[in-house]
């Protein structure tokens, strides 16, 4: 089968997660949701998404067209493939699915000129950054089933402590001297995971391929860290997608993470306002603050993004794309893309010092950053100019 993920206008409210990638290539729970949609339908993918991302994420030849902000479930799956010729499958005015063998045909198009199939269900729908932490263990448990049904798992060293037997090891991962607790959720150790000693893990947590642990970290609950990361510290609740590093003492909950950011030694991020209150994070079409209804919400940080030792991020702070942040006391809560700097004041971030330093990290990793990632940060860098008002 082959398939093309969509986005919809909810590609605007994750911003600035989605600057960088179509919202299906967002990680919630173990795989990414496109990941999850080619799981399930054994299908190859493609996106259609915006201009300057297509140039990385093209779209495929393919009939079926899936909403990448709509996770996979099996009710929502056999309505999809229940789908006949020039229908779409909708719910409250948002677009579900369209069947069709017009390839001109987008998602406003497909609800305008297809016959329309009404969905009754219920289903998780990512539309703004704080639902990614807020259903992640959903995610978690439901990917957690789909990528160990039917096999067997590997085995860790003696020296380990387990609670619960909710765990699955994929080939080359390694743990020694730690506890794992699978009571509350499943524990997923990806291909050449290693989980240094003195570590205390509850579920449900997923650590994806050649990801590591290190030293004494205690991780909570509802956490993903995406391949290619080191984590240390105390994680709660927290999604990393991938190829970043938090791997020093300090605090990390109710929070997501993109990819090639690093957090600096203990730097902590609040997840609770003194008061109790409401958590706001900034929205970019507002360009205001947005009310979560959450009272517990952390630190959003987009692709790039780094900050210095000993960081202090007030609760729901929002740090754009390549934000290079540092200095004492707390920056204020949204950090636009490409700034430098921090309580003292901020400055742009060039774009050609912001790819000296991404050429450096990437080496770091064995990849190379490549003319069409360039193209991306050069397009996201003129793009987000609106909000560098310093």
């Amino acid at each position: 089968m082959m398939i093309n993920l969509f986005d919809d206008k909810s590609w605007l409210s994750l911003r600035p997660l989605t600057f960088t990638r179509p919202v299906a290539d967002l990680r919630i729970g173990i795989l990414t949701i496109a990941e999850k949609w080619a799981k399930y339908l054994n299908a190859s993918f493609g996106f259609k998404t915006q201009a300057y991302l297509s140039i990385k994420y093209a779209p495929i030849q393919a009939g079926l067209s899936i909403n990448g902000s709509v996770c996979p479930d099996q009710q929502l799956l056999d309505a999809i493939l229940a789908l006949k010729d020039n229908q779409v499958l909708v719910k409250g005015g948002v677009v579900i699915a369209y069947q069709t063998q017009d390839p001109t045909l987008d998602h406003h198009q497909a609800l305008e000129k297809l016959t329309v199939v009404n969905y009754q269900q219920d289903f998780t729908h990512i539309v703004f950054p704080e639902h990614i932490f807020s259903n992640n263990h959903q995610e978690l448990v439901k990917d957690f089933e789909l990528l160990t049904k039917g096999r067997s798992s590997g085995t860790l060293s003696s020296t380990n402590t387990f609670l619960g037997d909710q765990i699955f090891v994929e080939e080359g991962a390694t743990a020694e001297c730690s506890t794992f607790n699978s009571l509350q959720g499943p524990i997923y150790l990806g291909k050449n995971t290693q989980v240094w000693e003195g570590c205390n893990i509850r579920g449900s947590f997923a650590l994806c391929n050649n990801s590591q642990v290190k030293m004494g970290a205690k991780i909570y609950g509802k956490t993903t860290i995406g391949p290619f990361s080191r984590v240390g510290g105390e994680i709660n609740n927290s999604i990393i997608w991938g190829y970043s590093s938090k791997g020093h003492e300090g605090y990390l909950g109710n929070a997501v993470l993109g990819q090639w950011c690093n957090i600096g030694a203990d730097s902590n991020n609040s997840n609770l306002k003194n008061n109790y209150g409401e958590v706001k994070l900034w929205d970019y079409g507002q360009e205001s603050f947005r009310e979560t209804g959450l009272q517990f919400c952390g630190l959003i940080m987009a692709d790039h993004a780094k900050c210095a030792i000993n960081t202090m991020f007030n609760t729901g702070t929002v740090a754009g794309v390549s934000a290079n942040i540092f200095g004492a006391g707390f920056p204020r809560n949204f950090i636009p893309d490409f700034a430098w700097g921090g309580v003292h004041g901020f400055e742009v971030y060039s774009l050609s010092k912001m790819l000296e330093t991404a050429v450096k990290v990437y080496e770091r990793r064995d990849t190379v950053l490549d003319t069409t990632e360039t193209a991306i940060l050069s397009h996201v860098f003129e793009l987000t100019k609106q909000y560098r008002r310093f």
